[in-house]
């Protein structure tokens, strides 16, 4: 991205190319015009590395945690609302008391509101399987062996555009995440998460 702060809708996209959007950000490469009348230092290899390395451990624990969500019943017990959650009244009343910051109440506590339940969902079945769609679209080895993934997509250059907003929205919610669990009782939630158990008081 810093190399490259320009995007591109398509399958090609280079500096003389109009761009869909770009960055208001100095790119860390020269020739690419930015505007700026300087560049960032250039760590592109080891942090293109890094990316490759850590997207796989992505998908191999997202793929155990999938294993284990469906084999437990972890998503259909604590995850999928009920039919009557889904009612435009429970929904309503769930995003009012979350804009006046409402804490939960006791009961709430001990498991996922009808918000919390929508945002994993997608989280899970959408935007993580999506980061790693659009990864992978971008890769010519991958491509060249199933040129479907990409062509559905677009091109190589909407599926890097698309996976820009997509890890923009997977940062946006850990931070979302990590304000509320401080909101709830960060040093609790925390030990929660890490024993799968919450001491009540």
């Amino acid at each position: 991205m810093i190399s490259h702060p320009r995007f591109y809708w398509g399958e090609t996209g280079n500096d003389l190319t109009p761009t869909l959007f770009k960055l208001p950000i100095p790119a860390s490469r020269h020739l690419v015009p930015t505007g700026y009348g300087y560049v960032l230092p250039d760590q592109n290899g080891w942090s293109r590395y890094l990316h490759f390395q850590a997207a796989w451990v992505v998908i191999l624990t997202g793929l155990l945690y999938a294993i284990f969500g469906f084999l437990t019943g972890h998503f259909r017990k604590n995850l999928l609302p009920g039919n009557a959650d889904l009612s435009w009244r429970a929904l309503t009343k769930a995003v009012a008391g979350h804009l006046r910051f409402e804490r939960p109440s006791e009961a709430e506590a001990w498991s996922y509101n009808l918000l919390q339940r929508l945002a994993y969902l997608f989280v899970i079945f959408v935007l993580f399987p999506l980061v790693i769609w659009t990864g992978l679209a971008m890769s010519p080895a991958f491509v060249s062996a199933f040129p479907a993934t990409v062509n559905v997509l677009g091109g190589q250059q909407s599926a890097r555009t698309l996976h820009f907003f997509v890890s923009l929205a997977l940062v946006l919610f850990l931070l979302i995440h990590v304000g509320m669990v401080w909101f709830a009782g960060f040093k609790s939630r925390v030990w929660a998460m890490i024993a799968g158990r919450v001491s009540r008081p």
